[in-house]
């Protein structure tokens, strides 16, 4: 039987769409000055990742596809790739126009990103020693001509392709690469005036001559080039390996994996772009990208704060949770009460406090986590190491494969397990992406758990600025099934049954549909009938499809979706009665929170899985039901505050147009509204 199609948005297309939204708020003149710059840096590194991974993934489709096969979305590989292509070099104008605005708003508030150029003689020579001193020692140029084979190319590294001419002679021509150091500061302000500022590139380009003094040339030219390479690792099947030492040898062979991207500086004379493209074998159809003439933007993260808070966000300080009393046991508040926690307008240290309060509880028997992505300092795993010291059993899940952070996770996981923690490398076939702790306490002679289920990783360093939910409880029937869950992690054959949760891979799709099916019963009863999501990303087709055939019954939903939207919202006939949103701000919106009519009872749930094919079929996630009342009305508040947001909400719909929602109402800018709700 052939499968039905449905009308969807390619993926790959709807998160270009989600980047050109970053981009909206390093180009939005309300967005304070030097964010504006972090905003290009986050735009570059989300266009690293996509094609390290995504671009990477369609060009393996495209070699082992036939010719027309359709992707999700109706295109086949080859025209996806040209599609892509399209809109990138569309942003890439838009980003230069962008950082161009930048530069003459920052002028007007005395601020100077020089180029070699615009130095005058006092720099001159601050700039000669610093490079003499501290840049000329990091410096390993290589003579191209020298070589039987072009130089390597790391990944994401920043280069200079340096060409010297005599006399204008092509016999006389010689071609070096330098790599710009990564150990040394991007951005170096200049002394006395400290607005002056100029980039590392710039100062090697003032230099040059330093570098190749011993050459003879009239003229010398130095033009910038990046290599990204096929972020994908293959993992042996090697049964004799472990998979720690499987993982660790993908991530070195991902080091000189594939190249999928060149950007290269757009001023670069075409037989020098001929003579580069021949040296690297890149083909016509490898669609390399004109540039400026600055590359890895991500540093622009960090640019140097000059002292200047005006020109940057106010964060506000985080508040204290009005049921939590300070030195007060959180196990025994949260035994009386459910706790729900949404950061970061809320405290983080209540988790570390929790888990600190247990590490040396003399009743808690075990405690048990998920790690997926720790902090680079994780005060989470320290005090892990500490309840060890303390006699608890500690068991942690240890999920290798979270992309880009294997080797962290690996080091995390040594070093739990030098100190005596059971560690679990997630489960064969799965990613372990739950969000999960369970700690078990002594008392009165039976055993009493108390669990954490949430939206975002157990990382202190993101909580600043990633948008989550937990939830703290010592529910019975919620904390037996997280219990089940990390029983299933240690013995893979005990999926275990679910009555509460909703847990993928096994149950979450099906509890998801059957939540639908009978938002659908309801509506066509004549009753009123809704469904309100909130998500990163929403790719599944099955679970769209049960969307539109909601929308289709008269089921008015919501959807506020920060990244990834592969559903068409508002399309007659298929999805009048959903609507779409996408909120970015100064934090990023990462929680994913479901709401359900029910039939004038809400359900409502928090969970660690987006609606995407991964997270319901080939990862360990997690959905828990809200059963306190006060709670349950905080988290649909917040929704609701979310969705009448006309400052950073932006439409999605087919035309992925990313229109502001202006409403005819009082101006609301729900991260702020959030905050002020809280307190």
């Amino acid at each position: 039987m052939k499968k039905e199609t449905i009308p969807l948005l390619n993926r790959d297309l709807s998160w270009l769409s989600f980047n050109d939204r970053v981009l909206q708020e390093a180009c939005d003149p309300e967005t304070p000055l030097l964010e504006r710059l972090k905003f290009l840096g986050i735009y570059s590194s989300n266009l690293d990742e996509f094609f390290r991974v995504r671009i990477a993934t369609n060009r393996r489709i495209k070699k082992s596809s036939p010719k027309n096969s359709l992707l999700p979305g109706g295109l086949t590989p080859d025209q996806l790739l040209k599609q892509v292509q399209f809109t990138i070099y569309d942003q890439q104008e838009k980003f230069e126009e962008c950082y161009e605005q930048i530069l003459k708003e920052l002028a007007l508030h005395s601020i100077f990103i020089i180029n070699e150029q615009q130095v005058t003689r006092e720099q001159g020579d601050f700039i000669l020693q610093y490079f003499n001193e501290t840049v000329m020692p990091a410096l390993v140029p290589v003579m191209i001509e020298n070589t039987s084979k072009f130089p390597y190319l790391k990944d994401r590294s920043i280069y200079f392709l340096v060409e010297m001419t005599l006399n204008g002679k092509k016999e006389k021509l010689r071609h070096a690469l330098i790599e710009i150091p990564s150990t040394l500061p991007r951005f170096i302000v200049l002394p006395k005036e400290n607005k002056y500022i100029i980039l590392l590139d710039d100062i090697i380009r003032y230099c040059i001559n330093e570098v190749f003094f011993n050459f003879e040339y009239d003229s010398i030219q130095a033009y910038t080039i990046k290599l990204t390479r096929d972020a994908e690792l293959d993992i042996e099947q090697d049964v004799t390996k472990s998979l720690v030492k499987k993982l660790s040898e993908s991530i070195k062979k991902r080091r000189t994996a594939s190249p999928v991207r060149l950007i290269y500086d757009d001023t670069i004379p075409p037989e020098i772009l001929a003579y580069l493209l021949k040296k690297l074998e890149f083909k016509k159809d490898d669609h390399p990208v004109p540039g400026g003439r600055y590359h890895n933007f991500i540093d622009f993260i960090n640019f140097p704060s000059l002292n200047r808070d005006d020109l940057k966000y106010t964060y506000n300080k985080p508040l204290p949770h009005k049921k939590i009393k300070p030195k007060t046991s959180l196990l025994a508040i949260i035994k009386q009460k459910d706790i729900l926690l949404s950061f970061p307008y809320q405290s983080y240290h209540y988790i570390i406090d929790v888990l600190r309060e247990a590490a040396i509880d003399p009743k808690v028997k075990a405690l048990q986590i998920t790690l997926y992505r720790a902090g680079k300092n994780s005060h989470i795993v320290n005090i892990l190491i500490n309840a060890i010291k303390n006699g608890k059993k500690v068991t942690v899940v240890v999920e290798l494969q979270a992309r880009f952070d294997e080797e962290a996770n690996i080091r995390w996981a040594n070093k739990l397990q030098e100190e005596g923690a059971q560690v679990i490398y997630g489960v064969p076939g799965l990613k372990a992406h739950s969000k999960l702790f369970l700690i078990t306490r002594s008392e009165h002679g039976e055993d009493v758990m108390y669990a954490h289920i949430g939206t975002g990783n157990f990382n202190e360093d993101t909580a600043k600025i990633y948008c989550d939910h937990s939830l703290l409880t010592a529910d019975k029937n919620i904390t037996e099934e997280v219990a089940r869950v990390f029983m299933f992690y240690k013995d893979n054959y005990k999926t275990g049954n679910y009555k509460h949760l909703l847990v993928s891979p096994f149950f979450m799709r099906k509890r998801l549909s059957q939540l639908i099916a009978k938002e659908i019963e309801t509506a066509r009863s004549g009753k009123e009938a809704f469904i309100f999501l909130k998500m990163n990303s929403l790719t599944d087709p099955e679970l769209i499809k049960k969307l539109y055939d909601a929308s289709k019954a008269g089921v008015k939903i919501r959807l506020i979706i920060r990244g990834i939207c592969s559903l068409l919202p508002g399309v007659k006939d298929l999805s009048e009665n959903i609507e779409a949103i996408s909120i970015v701000d100064k934090y990023l919106e990462h929680a994913r929170v479901f709401i359900f009519s029910n039939d004038g009872i809400p359900k409502v749930y928090l969970s660690s899985a987006d609606w995407m094919p991964r997270n319901l079929d080939f990862r360990s996630e997690v959905a828990v039901p809200i059963n306190d009342e006060d709670i349950k009305k905080e988290l649909i508040e917040i929704m609701e505050i979310q969705w009448k947001d006309h400052t950073k909400a932006r439409i999605l719909d087919e035309n992925q147009s990313n229109k502001y929602r202006y409403l005819n109402r009082e101006k609301t800018r729900a991260q702020q509204a959030i905050y002020k709700f809280l307190s």
